[in-house]
């Protein structure tokens, strides 16, 4: 399965469990479980649903600090998951270079936002490879 396609039903995951208000990792552990009429997650979606799980904290403090005038919590609630996915991706996985985690992330937002929320998305991202430390374990360049 394509990974924009993992990202996606990754999106799904996240997305529900912000709504739902439920930790993301035990409702990972019921889609892995019982996939339901879907078909079962792909492994890629699965690591990034773990991943971001795992550090939320940290890619929303990235989020609040580059972000001005929206904090993660006044964000639509698919913008904020689009834009966790695409930190983790940029942040914590050099399988990813930072233009693709970028575009994949815009991809997801002209499908699914409003028409202002690409260049939204598009600008904090960015913003955010910008910043990262020349020579981190998470440069592209290595």
């Amino acid at each position: 399965m394509a990974r924009s396609t993992a990202r996606k039903r990754a999106l799904n995951t996240l997305y529900e469990a912000d709504e739902k208000g439920q930790s993301i990792l035990s409702l990972l552990d019921e889609r892995i479980a019982e996939p339901g009429a879907q078909t079962p997650l792909p492994e890629y979606a699965i690591e990034i649903v773990r991943g971001v799980a795992d550090n939320r904290r940290d890619i929303d403090g990235l989020l609040n600090e580059h972000s001005t005038g929206w904090k993660v919590k006044r964000m639509h609630v698919v913008d904020r998951n689009i834009l966790r996915i695409a930190v983790w991706e940029i942040v914590y996985n050099n399988d990813v270079p930072d233009k693709v985690a970028i575009d994949e992330a815009l991809n997801l937002a002209k499908q699914l936002c409003d028409d202002d929320a690409p260049a939204f998305i598009h600008g904090l991202l960015s913003a955010i490879c910008a910043s990262k430390p020349h020579g981190a374990p998470t440069d592209q360049t290595n």
